[in-house]
């Protein structure tokens, strides 16, 4: 069935469509988050653990919950998850991104249910959900709150959504656009708007209005002369991540 609404931006889905065989070459266009994801998956598992109440020196940790990575792209946030327990399902609205995601889950020997599929549609079939990875996503579609809102609705009572984006001022303009797409060339031309952006005061507000409680908010600060990244208590100024709740 297809969802009477949607939050979905035709124009962003291709630019992703566009760059899908590359999800696992650490060197093409998704470089960045290959370098991102240690310190992505160092926050993810650090709340989940502390908000389900799990060890991660347990073999698997998040065993028994059921999490959904929405744009999950080629699976460098689901793999992992899968291999820590949990039961995964990963969404994309472009439907390029599946195969890729497929075929190398196979290749791992991991079982994953990947869908073509949008937040809204998993919502209204009443889909439910531990955990909600919402990581880079929100400021490519084109209503955050409905999508937001959306997240909310696929959340347990008691669930978790962390939900990453990147803020918006003049450094973050000239770190992921100018830096990331003209001067590094990790990513095309135009593979974000920067009137997009969101800033933290502004998801913490989104979060808010759909009917979710925030809990906690952190930097992921990119290091140019150790090339790594790392996560800040105090600098949110680029990139950015937020944990919430849905109240019990």
């Amino acid at each position: 069935m297809q969802p009477t609404t949607t939050t979905v931006d035709p124009a962003e889905v291709a630019k992703f469509e566009a760059m899908a065989t590359e999800w696992w070459d650490p060197n093409g266009k998704f470089k960045p988050l290959h370098l991102m994801n240690p310190v992505r998956l160092d926050y993810i598992t650090a709340q989940i653990a502390a908000e389900f109440g799990r060890d991660l020196n347990s073999p698997e940790p998040f065993k028994g919950l059921r999490l959904l990575d929405i744009g999950c792209g080629g699976g460098l946030l689901s793999e992992p998850m899968a291999r820590l327990g949990a039961t995964v399902l990963g969404a994309d609205a472009a439907a390029g991104n599946i195969p890729v995601a497929q075929v190398h889950a196979e290749q791992s020997g991991l079982k994953i249910d990947y869908r073509n599929v949008t937040a809204e549609s998993l919502a209204e079939a009443g889909e439910q959900f531990d955990v909600v990875l919402n990581m880079e996503v929100v400021e490519h579609v084109a209503d955050p709150l409905a999508y937001l809102t959306a997240c909310r609705q696929l959340l347990k009572p008691g669930g978790l959504m962390l939900c990453s984006t990147i803020n918006r001022n003049p450094k973050s303009f000239a770190v992921a656009i100018v830096g990331a797409e003209y001067i590094m060339r990790w990513l095309p031309k135009g593979t974000h708007e920067w009137s997009k952006f969101i800033t933290p005061d502004e998801l913490y507000s989104l979060i808010e209005n759909a009917g979710l409680r925030p809990v906690d908010r952190k930097g992921f600060v990119f290091n140019p002369i150790s090339w790594q990244w790392s996560i800040s208590d105090r600098d949110l100024s680029v990139n950015y991540v937020t944990a919430s709740t849905k109240p019990a």
